[in-house]
């Protein structure tokens, strides 16, 4: 009898153990030291912003001093169309169209706000009768020889800027930008050819490469590493790897698959971290993704922490802020960690967002991190836009209407970064870098940056607020480009320290299942139902088609033949 009941509760044990067994959660240790609930709290609207910067910049009639932003750039380089030009940041003097011959704009801002208003839901190809998509084809640099998306459409104008051969990620960076557009309008004419030139460039530049990407930048016209002044960017063979992974999926040639592993394979075997400006994040996504779906081991962690920890050498200090700055929660944006203090940027803080996100599809481990890393970036995000910081934190706040509520500060410091201008003010300081891009001619309003606030649209498109305040809904498949067929996924982290039940909504009928329990926890969901998630944890609710049949193979729970979970195991 005694026997009986050993065995009893033995097995009682077991089935509640298995009841409730989980995806243990893997700590990011950077994101530890962020504050579970950040403050002031304040979630914005992004996808109104997003929304509002499209219709505010892309206004060609815009009045007011340094508007319209943008302008037609009839030069015709590369491809013999016009495109429009915008500015990097407000007032910058190099731009517009009676300077340089109107050729001086940015892919990274051109690129960037097709991006975000396309993930915003603004179909760029045909507004207003524009093509602003198919405009991008002219950053095609041909004349060159490089045969790759580059910032400028011609080096006439590159020293003006950032990238054309000296500057890696720069020239690395608007072809990635081009590749997740590519995604989105497959069938704009000439994008097959112009994916495959860049593919087929990344992918002979890893060959030469072979394993050592401890360079300046790369020749893509001589297919030849370089070095210079600046130092070396290894982080570059994240960004190789995308691209390459990408547009195997796109074509399906195994070169470009093997391209992908190679340049993996080249970032993480690096000693000390190779951060340099915004591909690591990408790294850590295709570990993540490329263990999952081809069976690879690449360290997610080690890239993880990389992307966080502020411990980069080159390029020193470059990360993740963290710190509460006179009662301000700064924790979560993207830059250096160092500099005056800490100096973060509002792109790089969008950009983020863009690989870490889906990454949780692939690795649910990380779901806790990532979703109180974004809680925190999304909240301190507000703090670049002059009407959501006080007045005695801004460089210039009698300025702020120049902005029209949608163009940010290029970023925000401990203490200023000018010499010595501002240096009253007290963290965090809403700046930016204009003024000493053209020193005594770049006007103050320079610091607004056009370009940073083109990439909004990272945020329009993967943020929500839910009915409770602090808990956001994180879209997981909205920046996950040339993703394998896949069913909604988002993203809820509660951070609260008890218990709290959201609403679930939905406008077709739904299974619903969650990745951190690994099982159905709702069936046949028409409208909406409620989910409760434990204190400091998170679920991530795959929308799932009710009634369809689901196997588990190789470790992949599939249903209807479409991958769910990635790490079922039971």
């Amino acid at each position: 009898m005694y026997n009986r009941k050993i065995i009893f509760t033995i097995l009682y044990l077991l089935l509640y153990i298995g009841s409730y067994a989980q995806i243990k959660q893997v700590q990011i240790p950077r994101v530890d030291k962020m504050p579970d609930m950040p403050q002031p709290l304040q979630i914005i609207d992004w996808k109104d912003m997003a929304l509002r910067f499209d219709k505010t910049v892309y206004d060609f009639n815009a009045t007011g001093k340094y508007w319209p932003l943008v302008w037609i750039d009839t030069t015709g380089k590369n491809f013999k169309q016009p495109v429009v030009g915008m500015f990097t940041a407000i007032g910058d003097v190099r731009q517009g169209s009676g300077i340089n011959k109107g050729m001086f704009h940015e892919a990274l801002a051109n690129m960037g706000s097709v991006l975000g208003a396309t993930l915003s839901g603004i179909d760029k190809s045909n507004q207003n009768k524009m093509n602003y998509v198919g405009m991008l084809k002219n950053y095609f640099n041909s004349g060159t020889g490089w045969d790759i998306m580059m910032n400028n459409t011609a080096p006439e104008v590159a020293l003006l800027g950032g990238g054309y051969g000296r500057d890696w990620w720069y020239d690395v960076y608007p072809n990635v930008l081009f590749y997740a557009i590519y995604e989105r309008y497959p069938s704009e004419p000439d994008f097959d050819r112009l994916a495959k030139s860049i593919a087929e460039k990344f992918y002979k530049a890893d060959s030469i490469l072979n394993g050592n990407y401890n360079y300046s930048y790369f020749d893509y016209g001589k297919m030849k590493p370089m070095v210079n002044n600046i130092c070396a960017q290894p982080d570059a063979a994240a960004g190789h790897a995308w691209v390459l992974y990408s547009a195997y999926k796109r074509f399906g040639d195994k070169r470009y698959l093997q391209g992908a592993i190679s340049a993996m394979k080249a970032l993480e075997k690096n000693q000390v971290n190779p951060t340099y400006e915004l591909l690591m994040p990408f790294g850590a996504y295709m570990a993540a993704a490329l263990n999952a779906e081809q069976g690879t081991s690449f360290d997610v962690q080690k890239m993880l922490n990389w992307s966080f920890d502020g411990t980069a050498v080159c390029r020193e200090g470059w990360g993740v802020l963290i710190g509460k700055w006179n009662g301000y929660d700064i924790s979560g944006t993207v830059g250096s960690t160092v500099d005056h203090g800490g100096y973060g940027f509002l792109m790089n803080t969008f950009d983020a967002a863009w690989p870490l996100l889906p990454l949780v599809r692939y690795e649910p481990a990380y779901a806790n991190a990532i979703g109180k890393w974004m809680l925190n970036a999304v909240n301190a995000s507000r703090l670049f836009y002059p009407q959501f910081i006080p007045a005695e934190h801004q460089t210039i706040p009698e300025r702020a209407e120049v902005t029209k509520g949608v163009i940010a500060y290029e970023g925000i410091a401990k203490a200023s970064t000018f010499d010595t201008l501002y240096q009253s003010l007290e963290a965090p300081v809403a700046q930016g870098d204009g003024p000493k891009w053209v020193q005594g001619k770049n006007p103050a309003e320079s610091q607004f940056s056009v370009y940073g606030s083109a990439h909004a649209g990272i945020f329009g498109g993967t943020v929500e607020k839910t009915d409770v305040e602090g808990i956001l809904k994180l879209d997981l498949l909205a920046t996950d480009f040339f993703h394998q067929k896949a069913y909604p996924t988002f993203l809820f982290y509660n951070p609260y320290p008890s218990k709290k039940t959201i609403a679930f909504k939905t406008n077709e009928n739904i299974d619903i299942y969650d990745l951190i329990t690994q099982k159905f926890i709702a069936r046949n969901v028409k409208k909406s139902v409620s989910i409760t998630i434990p204190s400091a944890q998170s679920v991530v609710l795959v929308s799932v088609p009710p009634g369809k049949k689901s196997v588990i193979k190789n470790n992949k729970l599939l249903v209807d033949g479409v991958v769910v979970d990635y790490k079922k195991t039971r």
